[in-house]
């Protein structure tokens, strides 16, 4: 994979980027760059992974629903100075596309926050918009649906996205983010391994 041109894109976007081989140095990073901070996290099985949750509450207020759930806990990250969340896929051009059924991470990811830091490991990675929405509602979207067992077609089958109008469904708002909004700070941390859904 040819990193250093999907850096590039993304930096014309208007993003900043950090690149590592491992999920270690990437929790590593933030460990050093993010203390005494207030920090809300988005829903995301790579935070899980790199055990990122844990590596950062030792010097800042951390605030994850994952840990505590709840609606209440999701308003509290949105009130956090720093996001720190993954995406469903990014493109090789410099797009970001997310899916969501709260909508607290897209909303994080594009308004609030001072900074946000979006952790993507190679796997998510595609070509173009097409393809990342196509990976979004074909893997991304059933896995989670598997994880919170939702009674939905995707999460019983777990093969793709059955555009159902299941009351559990979680594919409830779709963002794709083309440049870095307006007064926010938010950089692209590349992870050279299957990280998350």
């Amino acid at each position: 994979m040819e990193y250093s041109q999907i850096r590039k894109n993304f930096e014309r976007h208007g993003f900043t980027t950090q690149f590592f081989s491992t999920k270690e140095d990437a929790c590593c990073y933030l460990t050093d760059l993010l203390q005494n901070q207030t920090i809300g996290f988005g829903g995301s099985e790579t935070l899980k992974e790199m055990g990122l949750f844990e590596a950062l509450q030792q010097r800042n207020a951390v605030v994850w629903h994952n840990k505590v759930p709840g609606m209440a806990v999701r308003r509290l990250a949105n009130c956090a100075d720093i996001y720190i969340s993954s995406a469903n896929a990014i493109t090789e051009t410099g797009e970001i596309v997310n899916i969501d059924a709260t909508g607290n991470r897209v909303a994080m990811t594009a308004f609030g926050p001072q900074s946000c830091y979006i952790i993507i490991g190679r796997n998510k990675i595609t070509a173009n918009i097409g393809e990342a929405y196509s990976r979004c509602k074909n893997i991304a979207a059933p896995l989670n649906a598997k994880r919170l067992g939702a009674k939905t077609p995707c999460a019983v089958k777990g093969d793709k996205c059955y555009d159902c109008n299941s009351p559990n469904r979680i594919c409830r708002i779709i963002s794709v983010i083309e440049r870095v909004p307006l007064s926010m700070k938010c950089e692209i941390i590349f992870v050279d391994e299957e990280l998350g859904y």
